[in-house]
C-alpha cells in the first residue's frame, strides 16, 4: 500500500512505538498506540500512525515491519538524536510489568512534519494514549493534530509511573470523547472504590457525567469489561481462554481498544463492542506480545462480524 492520501475518514493514531524486551531474550514490536494502529490495519481501516523512531537498526525494523503489514509510514519521523523506544517487559503475579526508558524518539515527534503527513486527510477519530505525552515536544504536536483533525478523540489511559501527572491527566479528560481505562486507573482518576464490578459501573457513570464524556470503557482483567454511556452501563464477561493456552497478557488491553475504535467508527451497540473486544483480547493472549503477522486472526473475527 502506498502513502496516497485517503479521501474517506480513517483513524489517526498518535503515540509511542517501541520494542518490548522479554526475559527469555525475545523482543516484540509494540507500544500501545502502535499496537492499536497495527490491529486497525489488520481489520482493514488503514490508519495514519504518527510517531518517531531513531536512526538505528530498531527504527529501520519498525518501518520495514509497517511496510510488510501494509501500513503507511509517512507519519513516522526519523529522529537522529534519540533512540527507538525500548521497554523491558515481564509478568509479575500474572500481570504485565514494564521498565520504560526515558528520552526516546517518540518523545520528540515534530509538529510540522506531523501536520504535513496529515495533510487534508479526513479523520474519523483520533486515538492516543498518555505515555508519549510525558515530554513537551510530542504534547504540542498532539494538540496541533487534534486541532487540524477536528475529530472525536479516543483516549486510552496508560498511567505508567513516573511518566504521568494530574495536570496532563486532566488535559486528556478534557479533550476526550471516549475514555478507556482499567479498574486501577479508574480508582486513581476518581479517588473512589472500584473493588466490585458494581462500584466500577457507578464510578464510570459518574466520570462520564462529570467530564462530559460520550463513553467510558473500563477493562476488568479476567472479569471482562464495561461501558458507561448515556446514563446506562453494559457489562460483558471475558471470553474464556484456557490457562494453558495463555502465552502472555501483554497487549490485551490494546487489542480491546482497537476493536472499540472500530466499533466507535461503525456505530456498534455497546454490547457488541464489549463482546467483540473481549474476544479479540483473548486472541492476543494466545500469542507472544501484542502484535502478530497472522492475518487469519483478523479475517476470522471480520467474518464473524459480517455474519452477525
Amino acid at each position: 500500500m502506498s502513502d496516497v492520501p485517503q479521501t474517506f475518514p480513517e483513524p489517526l493514531v498518535f503515540g509511542e512505538v517501541l520494542f518490548d524486551h522479554f526475559s527469555d531474550g525475545s523482543r516484540v514490536l509494540g507500544g500501545a498506540p502502535f499496537n492499536v494502529a497495527w490491529h486497525l490495519q489488520g481489520f482493514g481501516l488503514s490508519p495514519l500512525f504518527v510517531s518517531a523512531v531513531g536512526e538505528d537498526d530498531s527504527g529501520r525494523e519498525v518501518l520495514d515491519r509497517m511496510r510488510e503489514w501494509g501500513m503507511r509510514t509517512s507519519g513516522v519521523q526519523i529522529d537522529r538524536a534519540h533512540p527507538t523506544g525500548s521497554v523491558t517487559a515481564s509478568i509479575v503475579d500474572g500481570e504485565p510489568s514494564f521498565q520504560i526508558e526515558a528520552d526516546q524518539a517518540y518523545d520528540h515527534v515534530r509538529c510540522g512534519a506531523a501536520l504535513e503527513a496529515l495533510g487534508d486527510r479526513s479523520v474519523a477519530l483520533l486515538y492516543h494514549g498518555t505515555l508519549a505525552l510525558r515530554d513537551s515536544p510530542s504534547r504540542g504536536t498532539l494538540e496541533a493534530l487534534r486541532t487540524a483533525a477536528g475529530a472525536p478523540t479516543f483516549v486510552d489511559l496508560n498511567l505508567r509511573d513516573p511518566w504521568w501527572n494530574r495536570e496532563r491527566l486532566d488535559a486528556c479528560l478534557t479533550e476526550a470523547s471516549w475514555l478507556k481505562l482499567n479498574r486501577n486507573e479508574l480508582a486513581t482518576v476518581t479517588g473512589a472504590d472500584t473493588g466490585t464490578v458494581g462500584a466500577c459501573q457507578e464510578r464510570a457513570l459518574e466520570l462520564a457525567e462529570s467530564r462530559g464524556l460520550e463513553a467510558v470503557i473500563v477493562t476488568l482483567g479476567g472479569r471482562g469489561a464495561l461501558i458507561a454511556r448515556g446514563g446506562s452501563t453494559w457489562v460483558e464477561e471475558s471470553e474464556h481462554v484456557d490457562s494453558e493456552a495463555v502465552v502472555d497478557t501483554v497487549g490485551a488491553g490494546d487489542a480491546f481498544s482497537a476493536v472499540a475504535c472500530v466499533g466507535m467508527r461503525e456505530g456498534w451497540h455497546p454490547q457488541q463492542i464489549l463482546s467483540r473486544g473481549n474476544a479479540f483480547a483473548g486472541d492476543v493472549c494466545r500469542i507472544r506480545g501484542a502484535t502478530t503477522r497472522d492475518r487469519s486472526l483478523y479475517e476470522r473475527r471480520l467474518d464473524e462480524w459480517r455474519r452477525a
